[in-house]
């Protein structure tokens, strides 16, 4: 089992700025994937940016150049820095950890709105 903790979620203007954080423990494989996956209201889940555990990241075309993702392998974490934000950004962003033989894990989710 693996056991994530998010944090980082808020409320911002459009234009402004985030940064979430993600922390894994219990059974963590050497190699792995963590990433940040997002759910609006009314829509499914999206892949906002993955990374490796030996940081090839993916990130989806929407927040590709706005969005930075990046992990501290020694803690177990991934982080999530959003600059330029847009309330189309508005969402609960979960964190998820893969490990090499494919089971994965979801965070609890953390809330993220961009309002004037």
């Amino acid at each position: 089992q693996v056991q994530l903790v998010e944090s980082g979620g808020g409320l911002v203007q459009p234009g402004g700025s985030l940064r979430l954080s993600c922390e894994a423990s219990g059974s963590i494989f050497r190699i792995n994937t963590m990433g940040w996956y997002r759910q609006a209201p009314g829509k499914q889940r999206e892949l906002v940016a993955v990374i490796t555990s030996v940081g090839s990241t993916n990130y989806a075309d929407s927040v590709r150049g706005r969005f930075t993702i990046s992990r501290d392998s020694a803690k177990n974490a991934v982080y999530l820095q959003m600059n330029s934000l847009k309330p189309e950004d508005t969402a609960v962003y979960y964190c998820q950890y893969r490990g090499s033989t494919g089971s994965y894990f979801w965070g609890q989710g953390t809330q993220v709105t961009v309002s004037s």
